[in-house]
């Protein structure tokens, strides 16, 4: 399953090149799933190995690492020249910095590797959802044509985004996991409520909910959060 979210990961980055978007944020998407479902069976069936642990974010550096510095990349070269506010050998060195999202996610993954304090939570933004929320960008700029497109599509918010998000990723703020321990409503709702306006937003709003369910996730982290200090 590991294997399968590399994969994905390196077909989305195919499709990244070739300009198709869209089709590498689904087979992010279903790469998020398998790294999920892996982590899930190795809980199930108590077979954690060093191996997997370092196969995972092998895997993770590809699919939530390069091929989301990658879209902003794309993004940033779909743009108008003329709007940048740099040109010649700056713009050159300038257009790179969505790579930043690469760079930050692997130092990300590092840290996890080697925190033995991110077993029920995490510290510092995970990859997975950084990289979907990055793969959502493209889509919702066509969805939502006019001023909102326009901003997403521009020079500065790729910049402005890609930085953001590169500190979210190494920085100390406390995220909730998904993983329930158990089932009972008191000790997960803030997952539960999360869960539910996923399940009320994705089918009105499609990609476009997913801008809006990162913000509720980190809301409801940090009540989480809250709650138990």
């Amino acid at each position: 399953m590991t294997c399968i979210n590399l994969l994905l990961g390196c077909i989305a980055a195919v499709m990244v090149f070739r300009n198709n978007l869209e089709s590498a944020a689904y087979l992010i998407l279903l790469a998020a799933f398998f790294d999920f479902l892996d982590g899930t069976m190795a809980r199930i069936f108590n077979a954690y190995t060093s191996f997997g642990k370092e196969l995972d974010s092998l895997a993770d550096i590809v699919s939530f690492g390069f091929v989301p510095g990658a879209i902003l990349f794309k993004m940033l070269q779909n743009t108008e020249p003329e709007t940048w506010p740099l040109s010649g050998t700056a713009a050159q060195l300038v257009q790179f910095i969505p790579f930043t999202v690469t760079v930050f996610s692997a130092l990300r993954l590092a840290k996890f590797n080697t925190d033995t304090r991110q077993t029920s939570s995490f510290i510092g933004l995970p990859t997975p959802a950084n990289s979907i929320l990055i793969c959502s960008l493209p889509i919702v700029a066509i969805q939502q044509a006019g001023e909102i497109g326009e901003l997403i599509s521009s020079f500065w918010f790729i910049m402005t985004i890609a930085i953001i998000l590169s500190l979210l990723l190494v920085s100390g703020l406390k995220l909730m996991s998904l993983k329930l321990k158990s089932a009972t409503f008191s000790e997960n709702k803030y997952r539960y409520m999360l869960l539910i306006f996923t399940l009320i937003l994705v089918p009105i709003l499609q990609w476009s909910s997913v801008p809006v369910i990162f913000v509720l996730y980190i809301f409801f982290s940090l009540l989480s959060e809250k709650a138990t200090t």
